[in-house]
């Protein structure tokens, strides 16, 4: 397999941070010379592609820095992220990626696929962000039995209600130049991928976790977490946190969607 690395450019935009506070619904009141919020860079740094060079999920084709893997649908299982510095608002700031590690295994429901994607953020000449993506990729939705999710837990010192329409997953698809149409498209996430609903972005969940770790720790040093069952849109959740820096986010029926650990 041939290891592909990729470098962009992009000024940290006040404007667009401001927007995705907006959207998370907090005061947008950020100003050039601030220290971007933790994963707020998720708005930058996009790679646009024209209609042709899109795969069926609104994702562009694989083949490029991310290996093409054999298996049509793909989800962002999870992610760590290394705070060396903040990003500071209004400067321009440089991506490096590249792929540490792209592998297939055999999972009781059939082949998967795991690539991990390692994104180094620089500026003013210094390393500010370290961030690894843990992508999956499996096949269709097939007429077998469905992994169970776990059960979440319920000893959590503190919890606030998180709910996410289809208004916030469009606005934050857009700011993230996030074409995967399981956010925004129902007929194709009920129809072709399986799902009950439009599916919250894995990357909202952990904002929106990382936001409650910031208020509870100060400025983070390093977050990491794992998605373990999707978040439909029509469905209210809790934000879970529990002092030592573990949070994570329970579904209705007290399924756990998202695990977290913060410092």
């Amino acid at each position: 397999m041939r290891i592909e690395t990729q470098s962009v450019q992009d000024v940290m935009d006040t404007a667009r941070a401001r927007a995705l506070q907006a959207t998370l619904g907090s005061s947008p009141n950020l100003n050039s010379g601030d220290s971007l919020p933790p994963f707020f860079h998720q708005i930058y740094f996009w790679d646009p592609k024209p209609p042709e060079d899109l795969g069926r999920d609104g994702h562009p084709k694989l083949g490029g820095l991310v290996p093409d893997m054999g298996l049509p649908r793909r989800m962002w299982a999870g992610g760590q992220l290394e705070c060396k510095r903040p990003l500071i608002l209004g400067n321009l700031a440089e991506r490096r990626s590249s792929i540490a590690k792209a592998e297939h295994k055999q999972g009781r429901s059939g082949p998967l696929a795991f690539v991990k994607v390692r994104h180094e953020i620089w500026q003013e000449g210094e390393c500010a962000v370290i961030e690894h993506q843990d992508l999956v990729y499996r096949e269709d939705e097939g007429s077998g039995s469905k992994p169970v999710p776990p059960v979440a837990q319920i000893d959590e010192t503190h919890s606030e209600t998180f709910s996410a329409n289809s208004t916030m997953l469009f606005r934050y698809s857009a700011l993230t130049f996030n074409g995967h149409r399981i956010h925004y498209d129902e007929t194709y996430a009920k129809e072709i991928e399986g799902y009950t609903g439009l599916v919250v972005h894995g990357p909202l969940l952990a904002q929106m976790l990382m936001l409650l770790a910031e208020r509870k720790l100060g400025r983070l040093t390093s977050f990491a977490f794992r998605a373990t069952s999707p978040l439909m849109h029509h469905e209210d959740a809790m934000l879970c946190w529990r002092e030592g820096g573990t949070c994570w986010v329970r579904g209705p029926d007290g399924r756990q969607c998202m695990q977290a650990q913060a410092l």
